[in-house]
């Protein structure tokens, strides 16, 4: 669990009390410490594989074509007996290199899930305060007046509460969602249209 101190005061946006407050889901997410620190660690470990990856199939290559070379003095029995291994082996290591794409994957959601958990409590002091029954996430609210917009003031409160918060050595399994506090509404985290890294 991130551990949150006190929120400060919002200074950066004047929020006017309103039954209804609408909230960029996405921008608040990317434009956060914590968010800005996800996609840095997730793009060096994209990058890091992908040089792995490029490494790894250029000795398999190098080693096809020396079993290529090879064959003309081996029997048809023995050469065959090197590709069928050569060939599981080739199948194995692919196997691991897309099991560590799709660990990246889980990391990118599972970030994402963590972030929305920790920033909970600031999204319900801000409902709180401005007397808000619910946030919705602005791209269902087809018009709304700029002043109960909050995601500016969310991303400054956020920050402050839980800054960049490094990724656990060990972070676990997905956490389950929290559950609605009685009588309040809480924005629906599982939508990332703009995940694909």
């Amino acid at each position: 669990m991130v551990a949150l101190c006190a929120a400060t005061p919002i200074v950066a946006q004047s929020i006017q009390p309103s039954p209804v407050l609408t909230l960029d889901q996405d921008r608040v997410y990317a434009a956060s410490a914590f968010g800005k620190r996800v996609q840095e660690d997730l793009q060096k470990q994209s990058a890091d594989l992908s040089q792995e990856n490029r490494k790894i199939e250029a000795a398999l290559e190098e080693e096809e074509r020396r079993l290529t070379v090879e064959r003309e003095g081996m029997s048809a029995e023995e050469f065959q007996k090197l590709a069928v291994d050569f060939d599981e082996r080739v199948t194995g290591i692919r196997r691991a290199q897309a099991a560590k794409t799709e660990s990246i994957r889980r990391q990118a959601e599972a970030e994402r899930v963590r972030f929305f958990e920790a920033a909970f409590p600031v999204l319900l002091e801000l409902v709180e305060e401005t007397g808000a029954v619910a946030i919705l996430n602005n791209s269902a609210v087809i018009f709304s007046v700029r002043q109960i917009d909050i995601t500016d003031a969310a991303i400054e409160r956020i920050d402050a509460a839980i800054g960049a918060s490094p990724r656990p050595v060990d972070p676990g399994p997905l956490p389950l969602p929290r559950p609605n506090p009685e009588g309040a509404e809480t924005i629906d985290d599982t939508d990332d249209s703009s995940t694909d890294n």
